[in-house]
């Protein structure tokens, strides 16, 4: 089994920062992208960040020069840096990691972060 542990998120003020971290356990070979996405109350899930195995990065317009996404291969753990924080910046933030497993075959699997909720008050 394979799971993605988040931790970081909480209440901060307008213009604060926190920083999200989520690692992957269990047993796998090796993991490919990793991603932050967040879901707002009554919005689709969208994409944040996110960064290939080799430190590539992708961030969402809103986002871009406010957040920092890192990761840590060697404790397969990924980042979220996130500063200058907007009320809008609300919302349920979930971890997802694309995990190369074997069984009887060798395929990728995408898999998801129970969640962390960040508050921005205003």
């Amino acid at each position: 089994q394979v799971q993605l542990v988040e931790s970081g998120g909480g209440l901060v003020q307008a213009g604060g920062s926190l920083r999200l971290s989520c690692t992957a356990s269990g047993s796998f070979l090796s993991i490919n992208n990793m991603a932050w996405y967040h879901q707002a109350p009554g919005k689709q899930r969208e994409l944040v960040a996110s960064i290939t195995s080799v430190g590539s990065t992708n961030y969402a317009d809103s986002v871009k020069g406010r957040f920092t996404i890192s990761r840590d291969n060697a404790k397969n753990t990924v980042y979220l840096q996130m500063n200058s924080l907007k009320p809008e910046d609300t919302a349920i933030y979930y971890c997802n990691a694309h995990i190369v497993r074997v069984t009887t075959q060798t395929l990728t699997y995408s898999y998801w972060g129970q969640g962390t909720q960040v508050t921005v008050s205003s």
